[in-house]
């Protein structure tokens, strides 16, 4: 198994973050003061350079408008839509 740094569901969550982040008009310069993290180590979270504990995303949630909830609920939609076709194929 991949590292989950580098896994699909974590690629989706980091595609989902900076969708909802720039659909809600927050810039990363935004984000520096709520996450106490400069601009530099949000755009490596963001490109999947730097992982995002539980916490962090939590914060990083909260500074965006956007409950971890929400979050969760949004990503296992996605990473359904992903499984679905390999779920498929094995019961054939």
């Amino acid at each position: 198994m991949p590292k989950s740094i580098h896994s699909d569901p974590y690629r989706v969550l980091l595609a989902l973050l900076r969708e909802t982040r720039t659909e809600k008009g927050v810039r990363q310069d935004d984000l520096v003061k709520p996450l106490h993290m400069d601009q530099s180590t949000i755009s490596r979270i963001e490109s999947g350079e730097r992982r995002l504990d539980v916490m962090e995303l939590r914060a990083y949630c909260r500074a965006i408008g956007w409950s971890l909830r929400d979050c969760v609920t949004v990503w296992e939609r996605r990473l359904q839509r992903i499984d679905a076709p390999s779920m498929r194929r094995k019961r054939v």
